[in-house]
């Protein structure tokens, strides 16, 4: 939805987006920029930790594990496996910077940023659910430019850091900017299939996705 329409919306709705976005038919939603649900998801090779806690694994907030220490709290999609998730609440509209978080468990070994353990994904969007655009993404060499998990989780439930604030939350930003695209509602993520390259892992490992503009107000 272009994201003039979404201010329009927001004008005539006025107080009642303080506590609710809008949703594309025009209705208030619960404001929740996290994933509500699992749409769809097919594991490739080596995927099952996690499989059996879906869809609440991924669902809600992520749960990072720092620096040092790549988090439990994750599904692994397998080689080449991908998953589908929708977005609550309005959605994602493109905003200043970026739209989109995407958090798996990479991290650094022994704190070093030059020693990351990354397992790359290919993040996609849409509006529809059915037309995805993919965010370029170089998975065949560090630092993996564009893809998803590479960078450490840094936001937990319980510990402050707004998973929502691209600056402090740890994971991997995207903008919709870069796409042309103004508002999507559905996420998928594909393993990057590197297979023998990692070949003691099970593709990669899904915390949470968080839309950084989820609601207007």
């Amino acid at each position: 939805m272009p994201r003039s329409r979404l201010h329009l919306q927001a004008a005539t709705l006025g107080a009642a987006l303080v506590t609710g976005c809008v949703a594309a038919d025009g209705e208030v939603a619960p404001c929740d920029p996290f994933a509500v649900r699992v749409v769809s998801f097919a594991p490739g090779p080596g995927a099952g930790f996690g499989t059996a806690s879906l869809p609440e694994i991924v669902l809600g907030p992520p749960s990072g594990g720092g620096a040092e220490r790549g988090s439990t709290d994750v599904v692994s999609l397998g080689v080449g496996g991908a998953i589908v998730l929708e977005i609550g609440g309005a959605g994602i509209v493109d905003g200043p910077g970026p739209d989109l978080i995407v958090f798996e468990n990479a991290f650094y070994a022994g704190g070093d940023p030059a020693r990351p353990f990354a397992e790359p994904g290919v993040v996609a969007v849409s509006a529809d659910g059915t037309t995805f655009v993919e965010f370029p993404c170089d998975a065949t060499a560090p630092p993996y430019e564009g893809c998803a998990g590479r960078t450490p989780v840094y936001a937990a439930p319980d510990n402050g850091i707004d998973p929502a604030d691209p600056t402090v939350a740890g994971g991997d930003s995207f903008d919709l900017a870069d796409l042309g695209v103004p508002f999507a509602r559905f996420v998928r993520i594909r393993d990057a299939a590197l297979g023998p390259a990692f070949p003691d892992t099970a593709g990669f490992d899904l915390d949470a996705v968080v839309a950084v503009h989820a609601c207007e107000g």
